[in-house]
């Protein structure tokens, strides 16, 4: 029997063989619509965790006005949490955020002086909560003012708030206590302007 001879692949021009000219289809085209169909899915995800942080948790804001000076200042950012008060109850030395009792259509941010049942007065200035000097060392001198205010109840299911710059101030000593149905948020971070970052006192 003769001896079989090697069978090569026929030759093609450019000196390549057809074996070394088939190839298998691209791979990465799948790979890529794989990974955009990733990329969009975590990118809603991340929206919508987002809007649900936004809308039930944390709000953004900005502060407007000079009345809560030094604590925050004017154009000041924050974070507002709006979740904090169906945990934990409203208390005295938070900063809330509230829809103004002679306007809802606006909103104020002040400090929480008295709660239900507090008896307030101020007397030149100092504030007294129950017959108590109350110590507030987050009002610097320079921020203190001399009105007086004649002693009040504040009323079940409200707020007595002021601000820390008691001297620019539009709070409790003129609109009265704030009820707690117009409170919809605790001041909690402060991140910007970079130098003011961190948790709200």
């Amino acid at each position: 029997m003769p001896e079989s001879s090697p069978q090569y692949p026929p030759s093609v021009p450019g000196g390549t063989s057809n074996q070394s000219d088939t190839v298998a289809p691209p791979a990465f085209r799948p790979r890529m619509r794989a990974g955009f169909a990733v990329w969009v899915r975590d990118l809603f995800i991340s929206l919508a965790i987002s809007a649900f942080i936004i809308v039930f948790l944390y709000q953004p804001v900005k502060v407007e006005g000079t009345s809560m000076m030094p604590s925050l200042e004017d154009q000041e950012r924050i974070f507002v949490n709006k979740f904090v008060y169906h945990l934990e109850p409203i208390e005295r030395g938070d900063i809330v955020v509230f829809r103004y009792p002679r306007d809802p259509s606006k909103s104020y941010i002040k400090r929480v002086i008295g709660t239900a049942g507090d008896r307030i007065r101020i007397d030149s200035g100092q504030v007294y909560v129950n017959s108590e000097p109350l110590d507030e060392d987050y009002v610097p001198p320079a921020y203190t003012d001399s009105r007086s205010y004649p002693e009040t109840v504040v009323p079940p299911d409200s707020y007595f708030v002021l601000g820390d710059h008691r001297s620019m101030s539009n709070d409790s000593r003129d609109f009265g206590s704030v009820n707690q149905s117009y409170i919809y948020g605790k001041a909690v971070f402060g991140y910007w302007p970079m130098d003011k970052l961190g948790r709200v006192r």
